[in-house]
């Protein structure tokens, strides 16, 4: 069987290169962490990956912890991410994580607050899709009051395997699992094994070069990769167009 059976490409080949870049997609079975500090520009990749994997006809579910619908469709647009047909046909559901009233899932009723995790695990729709994408993982982990209890005990690791256990049965169907993090906002006990245990780990970093600031990918980790995977990737996100790869090095 070719390898390529095996990956969900990313698809927008005529626009830009970053499928290939990728070595075809992302293997299927996979947990993906991408981690960047603020305004790195992890929602503009997962984005780009979720309309990605939409044209290439894959359903997708995207969470996000920081947009509301309006928002999302109106960044998306901005990028040229032209994602409301694909809402519209149910290839795409969006979620936002209503952090404010403790529900994973937005709601127009009050809400005590509760376990986010568990809230989002038991939540069978979300997890329906070939992917699911979360953005950002990090502010569930910090809002929800059961894993806020084990970080002052310091049992936050024990926390995480637990989260991991379930992610795994979920990549087991043949799902991709993609979270978006931030590391400076969580502590290294948190956030450590999903970087022991992620199929794919990629860092985005900022560089300042003069007073330019260039983005690259840092490929950390890539199990089951279709083709060679370079270690790192620059990128620019560009209004009107979406993210554009660079030839330029930043190393």
């Amino acid at each position: 069987m070719s390898k390529l059976n095996n990956i969900f490409s990313i698809g927008l080949d005529d626009r830009d290169r970053l499928n290939k870049e990728l070595g075809g997609g992302i293997p299927t079975g996979s947990i993906v962490l991408m981690e960047g500090d603020y305004g790195a520009g992890k929602s503009a990749i997962s984005q780009r990956f979720a309309y990605g994997l939409c044209e290439t006809g894959k359903s997708v579910t995207f969470l996000s912890t920081e947009l509301e619908v309006k928002g999302f469709i109106e960044q998306m647009d901005s990028l040229n991410y032209n994602v409301e047909e694909h809402l519209l046909f149910e290839n795409m559901l969006f979620l936002h994580g209503d952090l404010d009233s403790g529900g994973v899932l937005s709601s127009d009723e009050e809400q005590q607050r509760q376990d986010l995790l568990t809230d989002l695990m038991e939540e069978d729709t979300i997890w329906s899709a070939d992917v699911i994408i979360i953005d950002t993982f990090d502010a569930i982990l910090r809002n929800d009051p059961k894993f806020e209890a084990l970080v002052r005990e310091n049992e936050e690791r024990q926390a995480a395997l637990e989260i991991i256990s379930f992610l795994r049965d979920i990549i087991s169907q043949g799902k991709v699992v993609i979270l978006t993090v931030d590391p400076s906002t969580v502590g290294e006990e948190a956030i450590g094994p999903f970087r022991s245990i992620a199929d794919v780990f990629i860092e985005l970093e900022m560089i300042e070069v003069g007073n330019d600031i260039r983005r690259q990918l840092f490929i950390k980790r890539f199990a089951g990769m279709g083709e060679q995977v370079g270690d790192r990737i620059g990128y620019s996100v560009r209004s009107g167009t979406g993210i554009v790869i660079e030839n330029r090095s930043v190393a």
